[in-house]
């Protein structure tokens, strides 16, 4: 029997993973306990889960945000080979 998912907080957001077979990962923000939980589930049960302070947060969008540049510089490189 599934285990049906909590709804999200007000802040949060599911992400479903690229390789299918209804992987997703929710993000959710807990402000009463300073803290962002990232979870993965498959099939509506958790899989795990880590919680992160929020004063890590900026390293983990800053490193995000660089991979994300070297994507894009990347794909442009790619199309003008």
């Amino acid at each position: 029997m599934a285990t049906v998912p909590r709804p999200l907080p007000a802040t949060g957001e599911i992400f479903l993973d690229a390789r299918g077979g209804n992987r997703a990962m929710r993000v959710s923000w807990h402000q009463e306990a300073e803290l962002v939980v990232l979870s993965l589930w498959r099939d509506n049960v958790c899989a795990g889960s880590f919680r992160l302070a929020v004063d890590e947060v900026p390293r983990l969008i800053d490193l995000l945000r660089t991979g994300l540049d070297t994507a894009y510089d990347v794909a442009l490189q790619r199309r003008h080979a």
